[in-house]
């Protein structure tokens, strides 16, 4: 009889992580955040607050805005992750890495790919954002360095871009 006190085994676990196929064994309730950063090596997302509160974590699951500290990767199982790894295309940036350091957005690195992943979120669904649009966008994404200016001209010159495009 197993104790119940024992954790339970790893599992496989089969997923899409940037267009690319990925099977990993985990603990069932392992964050997703620390599966992409040590399984996977995806160091990008970064642990801010560990609670879901900072966003410096956030990836998009299934075209969703995630919180990947709060994401058992189990619950990942099937679904397509793009990181901020997937976001250039080899050597060229997506518009909005090349905005915001073109506007001083990405300061000290660790909100830069969760407010970048925010901002594409909301670019896919609202591709001629106002100012107020995107900043409750980008609400759940907390910055220390910036006092957000930048990141609001970041995303409103690549929001121009992708329609003048």
């Amino acid at each position: 009889m197993t104790d119940s006190r024992e954790s339970p085994a790893k599992v496989e676990i089969t997923f899409t992580v940037n267009g690319e196929a990925k099977k990993i064994h985990a603990y069932p309730m392992e964050r997703l955040l620390d599966v992409l950063r040590v399984d996977l090596e995806l160091t990008g997302a970064k642990e801010g607050c560990g609670e879901g509160e900072c966003g410096s974590c956030s990836v998009l699951m299934e075209g969703a805005l995630v919180n990947s500290c709060l994401i058992p990767v189990l619950q990942a199982a099937g679904t397509s992750i793009v990181t901020i790894e997937g976001l250039a295309t080899g050597n060229e940036l997506h518009t909005l890495q090349e905005t915001f350091l073109e506007c001083g957005g990405a300061q000290c690195g660790i909100c830069t790919p969760g407010m970048i992943l925010a901002a594409l979120h909301l670019l896919n669904e609202k591709p001629e954002p106002t100012r107020e649009e995107i900043r409750e966008g980008l609400s759940g994404n907390l910055c220390r360095c910036t006092g957000y200016s930048q990141i609001l001209e970041a995303v409103t010159e690549a929001a121009r871009r992708r329609t003048t495009a």
